[in-house]
């Protein structure tokens, strides 16, 4: 079973790192893809583009963003897919590139991944 870890992607890649996998749905502003140094780039698994644009990164939305988001996660059942295509892996680590590392949609998807393992 995998370990799932969360990393901001501008942060420098580590060979810790395990599997990268970016889970933005838009890629990272001002970061080439040679420097991103990705494994993967699963734009499916981020949220909809409704659900991105209603949020907007507004704290007083999490709450609500998490519940919403949680439930889009689940319905599309993309997570088992991400699993089975990870099996092999000890460690993933989820990168996204929000700022606010406390209501960021990858704590999201970690918890989601988790709860389905």
């Amino acid at each position: 079973m995998s370990v799932i870890v969360l990393k901001r992607i501008y942060e420098t890649p580590s060979p810790d790192d395990g599997c990268r996998i970016l889970v933005d749905r838009l890629w990272p502003r001002g970061l080439s893809k040679e420097n991103a140094d990705l494994d993967e780039w699963d734009k499916d698994i981020a949220p909809s583009t409704e659900l991105r644009l209603w949020f907007h990164h507004d704290p007083a939305l999490w709450q609500e963003f998490s519940e919403k988001y949680m439930k889009e996660l689940h319905e599309s059942n993309l997570g088992h897919g991400f699993l089975k295509r990870h099996k092999n892996q000890e460690k993933i680590t989820l990168l996204y590139a929000a700022k606010d590392e406390a209501h960021c949609h990858a704590i999201i998807v970690k918890k989601y991944l988790e709860s389905i393992k």
